[in-house]
């Protein structure tokens, strides 16, 4: 059983993602009948640590409090996604998967795991705006940017801030079960589990570099959202056969026009879904899915969740008295 937990701080530590740590494992909430851990703050950098809010924390702990842990928790840190580690650091956190320790990151504490080489060959995650640079420093690692967290056995990952909730409580339904899970989420007031990932929290802007052949077609279809159009269609427009406009759309946007097009409407729905109070059905014909349910598919299939989830958690209740 989880019994005794180590949070591992460095210097610039965030103090929110290991507020969530203190809050799910370290709390005594045996008043309630839920299990206590044996809790312990740990530096890796000297008993006085900067946070990046710009007060000091003071850890009673050095790395050696590490090796009586059952769970390593790495929170986020500034400068953690292109800073080095202390190689005692990376040694410590080595020989806890070696006998059998987990680790969980939250966050950019993702890179200190991949740094002591423990995402080679695993799925993992990072906050979305790090996901990119994740897969490019640990090529080995299976980065999975859309998710809030990654679960591979011994080591954990999660996604930004608010997911490291989600993951801990993935942890402690693991290892007490569902109720005791819903017990401490009640006692933080927060959602036993979300569904969905964070892929409905990315903002992906339409990127306008190398776009020289096919940009005004872009601009076009970025306006024509709601209507029918075909790559036929489009190869006229630029004065192009359709072999060849959809070599160079694929060469300019990296993507083909339908994917292009595809993401542009679900962009446009979100949008929609958080500042206007139209209906499904009109939030469809102006995206161009030309109805709800075509809608709901898509939006489930690339965002992982429902338009009316999403409505709800970027307007709020009072957003949602359903127009349907």
């Amino acid at each position: 059983m989880l019994k005794n937990v180590a949070a591992l701080l460095l210097d610039e530590v965030h103090p929110f993602e290991l507020g969530v740590l203190c809050e799910v494992f370290g709390l005594d909430r045996s008043d309630e009948g839920l299990p206590v851990h044996d809790f312990a703050v740990v530096s890796a950098e000297g008993p006085g640590l900067r946070t990046h809010a710009g007060f000091t924390i003071t850890a009673a702990h050095g790395l050696e409090r590490l090796e009586e842990a059952d769970l390593v928790a790495v929170p986020a840190g500034s400068r953690f996604v292109a800073r080095t580690y202390p190689p005692e650091v990376l040694e410590a956190l080595r020989r806890a998967v070696a006998r059998g320790a987990r680790v969980l990151s939250v966050c950019s504490g993702a890179f200190l795991l991949g740094a002591a080489g423990l995402l080679d060959g695993r799925r993992c995650t990072t906050h979305w705006r790090h996901a990119a640079e994740l897969a490019e420093r640990f090529p080995l690692a299976r980065v999975e940017p859309d998710v809030l967290y990654v679960d591979e056995g011994q080591v954990i990952t999660s996604a930004g801030t608010a997911a490291g909730i989600d993951a801990c409580l993935h942890l402690v339904r693991q290892e007490y079960g569902q109720e005791v899970a819903n017990a401490v989420a009640r006692r933080m007031v927060v959602p036993p589990h979300r569904d969905g990932g964070q892929a409905q929290y990315v903002k992906r802007p339409l990127p306008r570099t190398r776009c020289d052949t096919v940009g005004d077609t872009l601009a076009w279809m970025e306006s024509h959202l709601d209507q029918e159009m075909t790559v036929d269609q489009l190869a006229a427009l630029a004065h192009m056969s359709p072999r060849t406009y959809a070599r160079r759309f694929q060469q300019e946007t990296g993507t083909t026009p339908y994917r292009w097009l595809l993401r542009q409407r679900v962009l446009l729905a979100q949008h929609l879904l958080e500042t206007s109070d139209e209906t499904m059905e009109a939030v469809a014909g102006r995206a161009g899915f030309g109805n709800a349910a075509a809608l709901r598919h898509q939006f489930v299939r690339s965002l992982g969740t429902t338009p009316h989830a999403y409505r709800r958690t970027f307007q709020g209740p009072a957003g949602v008295a359903e127009r349907v």
